[in-house]
């Protein structure tokens, strides 16, 4: 379908642009450290381009973790093309969440999150980082989890069990909750209804996701009655990044602002690195000379414009 030219030239096209390594996250993560993460990643990048000859430098960026102007800092210090938050930004205004959910993250932690399965990859056991302060949807996603790895079908659980799922989380009977999972189905994936009513193991698992994958839509929606379940994806960088700006304008949740935020993580991060460059060259500084505390909108462009 191609000319000989346009495949000789496709051999020096990279199939990407920019790649992002993703470290310690909310969500879907594999929990690796960012300080090791990322210099594998570039030094993969290096070794394509050298095979390959690609024409157009391929950028490596750095996900998960970043919340502070010295993690920023130490980002591109290890050689990142660029940075991208995530926890943090769900607990700003224009966040797809509830209010309770940002002030929720607003008070959060760096121990605050812990692992809990995922409502996709149930199955497999995958797991997600999520929010542990204020919800119980942590241990109750477990609890399912461990229910389904041991018994193939729902009427053999324990009866105490059956009560829990029902009662606490499903809130109606097993088969109810099946009539209103197989009307979910029938509009996306109708194969999955067939499955479940020949697999009664297939079948709880589906009943099972449906509780998990509500939980995210009870949180953005604010839902009163599942303050409990909600599932919020979360890293430990929210907590960090609360812990910077203690004491500043940005500790009310209702400030935070995306650009707002950003601007001041990458103008702290420049103090940071400029005040590195002055200790290498051994020139004694202040004990707080790299810190820097959050200013608001008008007086980081006043200083972005110097």
């Amino acid at each position: 379908m191609i000319s000989p030219e346009e495949a000789s030239l496709a051999e020096h096209i990279s199939m990407a642009d920019d790649i992002t390594a993703e470290a310690d996250s909310g969500g879907h993560t594999d929990n690796r450290p960012a300080i090791s993460l990322l210099p594998t990643m570039i030094a993969l990048r290096n070794n394509f381009t050298n095979k390959y000859n690609y024409s157009k430098p391929i950028g490596v960026g750095l996900g998960g973790g970043i919340a502070t102007p010295e993690s920023a800092a130490a980002a591109f210090a290890l050689g990142a093309s660029y940075v991208l938050t995530g926890s943090i930004n769900q607990s700003c205004t224009e966040a797809g969440t509830s209010e309770t959910v940002r002030q929720m993250l607003a008070q959060a932690k760096q121990a605050d999150v812990v692992m809990a399965p995922s409502g996709d990859m149930f199955e497999l056991g995958v797991k997600v980082q999520v929010l542990k302060r204020g919800t119980m949807f942590p241990m109750r996603a477990s609890k399912l989890y461990d229910i389904f790895t041991k018994h193939d079908n729902f009427e053999n659980i324990p009866d105490d069990q059956k009560e829990f799922v029902e009662k606490k989380l499903l809130r109606c009977s097993f088969e109810k909750e099946w009539e209103q999972t197989k009307k979910f189905f029938a509009g996306i994936d109708p194969k999955q209804i067939d499955i479940g009513e020949k697999h009664p193991k297939h079948k709880m698992a589906l009943i099972f996701r449906s509780y998990l994958g509500r939980a995210s839509t009870w949180a953005n929606t604010g839902d009163p009655s599942r303050t409990i379940d909600y599932q919020i994806w979360c890293g430990p960088s929210m907590g960090a990044f609360n812990e910077w700006v203690k004491g500043s304008f940005l500790e009310d949740y209702k400030n935070r602002k995306i650009v707002t935020v950003a601007l001041n993580l990458l103008y702290g991060a420049s103090i940071t690195t400029r005040a590195g460059w002055l200790r290498t060259q051994a020139i004694e500084l202040p004990a707080n000379a790299a810190s820097f505390t959050p200013i608001k909108d008008q007086k980081i462009w006043e200083f972005i414009g110097k």
